[in-house]
């Protein structure tokens, strides 16, 4: 399997609206939520002019199909609020891999990259949003990530990278 873990290309934004609703989480045995989901200002936020300041993302290639992205985004301008937000000046990330390729170590090799990516820019917090019961919870505990704060549906997860090295 030719699999590369690389920089998103401007031409390549557009998929990011594949990758919110992707990583938008359903329990199983739930309707999934319309497609016309992503385009809600609370979820539109997360890629809405992707490429400002600040914005980061990984994706994995496998056989030059994209199937899987993780990226961040700064959401503290005015009117934006995403639903891990835990502050000024902290990235938020969003995940998604396609499901025939999930539970093969994508979703690692993503948050791995984006983390040294995230380090190098100087940042030393990310958090994000994970919804009770979501299986990605794992990951992100598997990854580093620590509950900062739980709310009634979800946890508000935060990834730092000092003392990530050091736990």
């Amino acid at each position: 399997m030719n699999k590369c873990v690389r920089f998103i290309n401007p031409q390549e934004y557009a998929l990011l609206e594949d990758f919110l609703y992707a990583a938008i989480y359903v329990a199983p045995g739930q309707t999934p939520l319309p497609r016309s989901i992503v385009y809600a200002p609370s979820v539109y936020n997360y890629i809405k002019e992707f490429g400002r300041k600040g914005d980061i993302c990984v994706v994995c290639e496998i056989a030059d199909v994209i199937v899987g992205a993780a990226w961040t985004r700064i959401l503290d301008r005015d009117g934006e609020k995403g639903y891990g937000n835990i502050g000024p000046g902290i990235p938020e990330l969003a995940i998604a891999v396609c499901p025939p390729y999930r539970g093969q170590g994508i979703g690692t090799e993503l948050l791995q990259s984006l983390h040294g990516s995230l380090q190098a820019e100087g940042y030393t917090k990310i958090s994000l949003s994970v919804q009770k019961g979501n299986p990605a919870f794992r990951l992100y505990e598997r990854n580093g990530y620590r509950i900062w704060k739980e709310r009634a549906e979800d946890f508000i997860m935060v990834w730092e990278p000092a003392v990530h090295l050091y736990s």
